[in-house]
């Protein structure tokens, strides 16, 4: 990936990132682990994976020109459990997705200070836009948190693995993800 050259760049690579890092998790996990908490009153992968599509496609469709809390949105039955198979959760996730980075290919730097609303309430695009990826990177924390929890020992490291730092350190061949 080539060096960001603006803000804007910036940070679409680092929700690229979180996007690769939760996808890391989520291919190893089996259809019927997608769905399955790590306890109960926890969210299943597949529910925070429906949730942060949520909340992508509400926030950044029509960014600039209307409320980030979209009156089509129903936030409560993103936490729902619901039958969905691998493919119709993966096509969602990913159209929320390619709203995201279609607006962000649209953003240029100097529109940062522009207003938008999420919620009625008025953040500057640059608030926005943080208060978002803090807020993907959270739940990609926990998709991470939930797949190894699930994996155990099965689980393959998405980072440099437990007591491999120093060995990292001396020959860094691929960029850690955390």
């Amino acid at each position: 990936m080539e060096k960001p050259t603006t803000l804007i760049d910036s940070i679409r690579a680092e929700y690229s990132r979180y996007k690769a890092v939760a996808e890391s998790a989520i291919a190893q996990l089996s259809d019927q682990e997608l769905g399955l908490a790590e306890s109960a009153g926890s969210n299943s992968v597949a529910v925070i994976m429906r949730h942060v599509g949520g909340n992508l496609s509400s926030r950044f469709t029509d960014f600039l020109t209307t409320d980030g809390e979209k009156p089509w949105r129903h936030r409560d039955s993103e936490f729902e459990d619901k039958s969905q198979s691998r493919a119709e959760l993966v096509a969602y996730w990913e159209s929320s997705w390619r709203i995201l980075f279609d607006t962000l290919a649209n953003l240029v730097d100097f529109e940062l200070e522009r207003r938008v609303t999420i919620r009625g309430i008025g953040l500057s695009v640059s608030e926005a836009l943080a208060r978002s990826l803090a807020h993907t990177a959270y739940h990609v924390g926990q998709i991470v948190y939930v797949a190894k929890a699930i994996r155990g020992s099965d689980w393959k490291h998405l980072s440099i693995a437990p007591g491999q730092s120093e060995s990292f350190n001396r020959d860094p061949v691929r960029p850690p993800l955390d």
